[in-house]
């Protein structure tokens, strides 16, 4: 997916990055493509490379940014993204699951226009509402209009507001392998990617290359001096395809298929028994009997300790019932051998009186 303004070169660079004419030069300009409303339009494109083909689809977005009201200007693609997360979502509870067509949006490439003042607040909206449904990479457009000291400037600029609003772009993913961890600083030391999209031959000391040409001089496509663009064709059709397409279903589109069974699913009515009550979703229904079956341990183990509590305060009872009459056997038992060692003295007395 391509997001940005009218007149960043969206175009040119997709055609630039994928060498085909997926916008032929009848295309209308953004002048004579004047929209009311944002609109998501989606073109698909046969590609080889090796012997490898790749079906490819790009998805467009004319008329973003260009009305004097951008409020929700973004909703449309939102809507977009998550009507591929619900068709594959509905393709993947199907019985026959052999035949799923995956039309999720892999990547989006978000186009910042070379102000060189930073983000713009619509710039910062857009991908705070999108960060967490697709893979951003954000893009410098036009890199040709700033001088290299102006673009890195530019970039420690944007990349500063990307973490001061917290907007989560592309990560990319570090290895074992000490040669894909350089190519992954190196790709992250150039972020955001500027890019530079022409489909004009030029012939430069003998050699024919695509740029586009000015009076000092020619800013090359393909020359890693002159801008990022064969770094993110490399990334995007050789290094991290597989890997944008693994986060898209591992991340995005996990959040997405747990958000949808954590709601309600059904607003209806159920005219059997459940009339008038709401069909309650698989977690929810987890979650309200996980709640009910808490508390009736609780109150199992309330009334287990009352039981405890009687069954001691009875055995503390008998133990002070057994004490008591072990003391009146004990003074029974003192007073009778007091009278028995009386009686004892009392014969001893009488055999004295007797002998005398």
């Amino acid at each position: 997916m391509v997001v940005g303004e009218s007149g960043l070169g969206k175009s040119t660079l997709i055609n630039s990055l994928f060498l085909t004419d997926l916008y032929s030069p009848e295309y209308p300009g953004p002048s004579h493509r004047i929209k009311k409303t944002v609109q998501v339009e989606q073109s698909k494109v046969l590609i080889k490379e090796g012997g490898v083909q790749l079906l490819l689809t790009i998805v467009d977005t004319p008329g973003f940014g260009d009305a004097v009201d951008n409020s929700n200007c973004w909703q449309p693609v939102i809507d977009y993204i998550d009507s591929k997360f619900e068709d594959y979502l509905n393709a993947e509870s199907r019985v026959n699951r052999r035949q799923m067509p995956d039309n999720r949006v892999q990547c989006c490439l978000y186009f910042i226009a070379p102000s060189g003042h930073g983000l713009k607040p619509l710039d910062i909206e857009f991908m705070k509402r999108l960060h967490e449904k697709v893979n951003i990479i954000p893009l410098i457009a036009k890199a040709d209009t700033l001088t290299p000291e102006e673009c890195q400037q530019f970039k420690k600029q944007i990349m500063k507001e990307i973490q001061e609003h917290k907007i989560k772009i592309y990560e990319f993913p570090e290895t074992d392998d000490e040669e894909e961890n350089k190519l992954v600083k190196k790709i992250k030391d150039r972020l955001p990617l500027a890019v530079v999209g022409s489909n004009t031959i030029i012939e430069v000391n003998g050699k024919r290359v695509r740029g586009r040409q000015y009076p000092w001089g020619v800013a090359e496509v393909e020359n890693g001096e002159h801008c990022d663009f064969t770094i993110l064709r490399n990334m995007l059709i050789r290094t991290h395809m597989q890997d944008l397409k693994d986060v898209t279903n591992n991340v995005h589109y996990e959040n997405y298929r747990s958000r949808k069974l954590a709601a309600v699913t059904y607003n209806g009515v159920d005219n059997n028994k459940n009339k008038g009550q709401l069909t309650k979703s698989p977690l929810a229904q987890m979650e309200e009997e996980r709640r009910e079956h808490v508390a009736k341990m609780k109150k199992m183990e309330m009334e287990m300790e009352q039981v405890f509590e009687m069954k001691v305060k009875e055995k503390v009872q008998k133990l002070k019932d057994s004490e008591a009459e072990v003391i009146n056997l004990v003074y029974s038992l003192r007073m009778d051998a007091v009278f028995l060692f009386r009686i004892i003295l009392l014969i001893k007395f009488i055999d004295n009186i007797t002998s005398l």
